[in-house]
């Protein structure tokens, strides 16, 4: 790679190399390598673009990055190593071997970027998990085929389909705000997606579901397909009306990745203003909520509950106390803080699949620091960290559920 692609990616002359950001990585943690480390990745990468190493000699490096992105939180230059790291990948496309590489880009070209081919794949998913046959010859898969296949969330009875593309407020409309669906959210978590919908609408807000609308294309970003996730931005920004307050997101990771869509698409001169524009309406639920002014919710949920602080939200997006005020906003609701609430889970989109053994140990350390909290619940607003905890809860043997924001306010409103 040449000097003249590093001008591509300013961002890299930021690192003071100061190693502030060491112990907040969580395979620098694990590993104590410094090339496991953002400062060192950071290293590799702009080493790759003078031309002193191969970017595919440290390709390995680079992917067993979890791209949680904390080292931005506790980076005091401010530098955004997930611009770094996905302008790198981008280069060096899908990672493993090729087999594992061919698998990875058919289904970030050609699966995600198009919702019809994704509800039929999970019409299989729904049959198979259904199947008592198919579930028995599960157990004769090899280990580390039956791990990936215990992550897979169980299919929603149907994809998520709202009642009318405009749905009303309920009382007094004091916002109207559009509302992504997602692919995960829809096709496995389609319950959340409801729930989201009514405690919007409980609070005021006229909710829009633009048809038309597709994957965020976070996935395709951070595994190296950055064209398919622009292709899928610019759908995005076609499907949604200009004439909202805000485009809720219920999804961390989404969230994260479409309120990067300016940056995204910054070289494209036809779409370059409408994303700044789309990305500065973007808001997470829970964020959005919190400004907007929540109504006191009705009834008391007595329980102990933690909070898990998505990365994509809590360092991607720097939303940290609005979700915890919400959950204060509960009677009843008793918050106990674990250690370490801001680190990562393992679960890093496909990570938990494409790394198995560096996720499962951040796993254990978090369900650890579950356990010790005592609580039934725990809250994550973010589909990957939920199916991570459930896992993680069967796996490790803590009794905890594992629910999203938005279902617990709902259930308080109700």
């Amino acid at each position: 790679m040449s000097a003249t692609a590093l001008s591509a990616i300013p961002e890299i002359e930021a690192c003071i190399h100061c190693g502030l950001c060491l112990n907040q990585c969580p395979t620098y943690r694990v590993t104590h390598l410094e090339a496991e480390s953002p400062r060192g990745r950071i290293f590799l990468i702009k080493s790759a673009f003078e031309g002193r190493v191969d970017l595919a000699s440290v390709e390995d490096h680079l992917y067993l990055c979890l791209m949680c992105r904390a080292c931005e939180t506790a980076c005091p230059s401010g530098v955004q190593y997930g611009r770094i790291a996905e302008a790198a990948r981008e280069v060096l496309g899908p990672p493993g071997p090729p087999m594992q590489r061919r698998i990875t880009r058919f289904v970030l070209r050609k699966l995600m970027p198009f919702p019809r081919r994704l509800r039929f794949v999970t019409a299989l998913i729904r049959i198979y998990q259904r199947s008592a046959i198919l579930a028995f010859l599960t157990r004769l898969l090899p280990s580390g085929l039956r791990q990936k296949v215990a992550l897979m969330p169980p299919a929603s009875p149907a994809p998520w389909a709202p009642d009318a593309d405009v749905l009303p407020a309920i009382g007094a409309r004091r916002a109207r705000v559009a509302f992504l669906s997602g692919c995960a959210m829809s096709l496995f978590f389609a319950e959340i997606n409801d729930a989201t919908v009514r405690v919007l609408r409980r609070n005021g807000c006229e909710v829009v579901v633009p048809r038309g609308q597709a994957c965020c294309g976070a996935l395709n970003s951070h595994n190296g397909e950055t064209a398919s996730a622009r292709a899928m931005a610019r759908r995005n920004i076609e499907a949604f009306p200009d004439d909202v307050d805000a485009i809720i997101v219920n999804a961390a990771g989404c969230g994260a990745a479409m309120k990067e869509y300016g940056h995204l698409l910054k070289d494209d001169p036809v779409f370059r203003e409408r994303a700044e524009r789309f990305a500065a309406k973007v808001r997470d639920a829970g964020e959005f909520l919190w400004a907007h002014g929540l109504h006191t919710p009705h009834h008391s949920v007595t329980m102990n509950v933690t909070y898990q602080d998505p990365c994509h939200l809590v360092h991607g997006q720097k939303v940290r106390g609005e979700p915890r005020a919400l959950l204060h906003a509960i009677p009843g609701i008793a918050l106990k803080e674990m250690a370490g609430s801001d680190r990562c889970c393992g679960s890093a989109g496909i990570y938990n699949v494409l790394q198995p053994e560096m996720s499962e140990t951040l796993l254990r350390e978090k369900m650890e620091a579950i356990r010790a909290t005592g609580a039934e619940v725990v809250v994550a607003p973010n589909p990957g960290c939920m199916l991570q905890l459930r896992y993680g809860a069967r796996r490790f043997g803590v009794p905890v559920r594992v629910m999203h924001l938005m279902d617990m306010i709902d259930d308080a409103e109700a």
